[in-house]
């Protein structure tokens, strides 16, 4: 049983590999894609409406109503990036159950993708409310002796996103392999619903993680801005 699907090479020319990573990968996306397109295609206002439609506006409420609980001021503006990750992840794990596939979320290099997602999602919507001035400017904060500090950090939360997720599904295939060695007429209903279970959780943790990441340097700009008003008032103030 492979542990990650980098090893699971199904064609290869020359140096080109073709593994169960890349495949894998291009069939969750297609079939949220074609998904997408099936339940969208025939969205009505109406109060008779599809169940693919009332499915899909469920999770989307859900996604919103959890953005909304970190603090964030106007969800939707973030729904389509955290609600994209989130369902990625939870599909490309639930499709574990499916006999010969294999989650592409094992792999260190989907994983880094995601989560270099959210390293370029961070300032990008910093910057978009606050400018690229004020938006570096927070680096430097409370002195400029925190800035090395403040770039390490960004660069350290991005790796532990991406470990993160890649250990835990890594582990859960490696438990599953050991159960299914010591039982293998007991085990592999459990583990299915198991695998099933987790892989939910872990999108969930993945798609919190990075609101709160995006949350989080926007309330540093918010505070940041709110200081510097008051000071300039007390200054208007004092100058009166």
């Amino acid at each position: 049983m492979s542990v990650t699907p980098d090893t699971v090479v199904l064609w290869e020319w020359g140096f080109v590999r073709l593994n169960a990573t890349i495949v894998f990968t291009w069939l969750v996306m297609a079939l949220l894609v074609g998904g997408s397109w099936l339940v969208t295609r025939r969205f009505t206002p109406a109060r008779r409406i599809s169940r693919g439609q009332n499915l899909l506006e469920v999770i989307v409420l859900a996604i919103r109503d959890q953005i909304r609980g970190v603090g964030v001021d106007e969800p939707d503006r973030y729904v389509p990036f955290v609600g994209t990750l989130f369902l990625f992840v939870a599909v490309a794990n639930s499709l574990a159950v499916v006999p010969g596939y294999q989650a592409p979320t094992g792999s260190l290099s989907t994983t880094t993708a995601l989560a270099l997602t959210v390293f370029v999602a961070v300032p990008a919507y910093g910057i978009r409310q606050q400018g690229l001035a004020a938006y570096l400017r927070q680096y430097a904060r409370p002195t400029v002796i925190m800035l090395p500090f403040n770039i390490i950090g960004e660069f350290s939360r991005t790796l532990a996103l991406a470990v993160r997720l890649f250990g835990n599904v890594m582990s859960a295939t490696l438990i599953g392999a050991v159960l299914l060695g010591l039982a293998p007429l007991f085990f592999p209903v459990l583990l299915q619903l198991f695998g099933l279970l987790t892989g939910l959780i872990q999108a969930y943790i993945f798609a919190i993680l990075a609101i709160v990441y995006i949350a989080s340097g926007m309330r540093v700009q918010e505070t940041t801005g709110r200081r510097e008003r008051a000071a300039a008032d007390r200054s208007a103030e004092q100058g009166a």
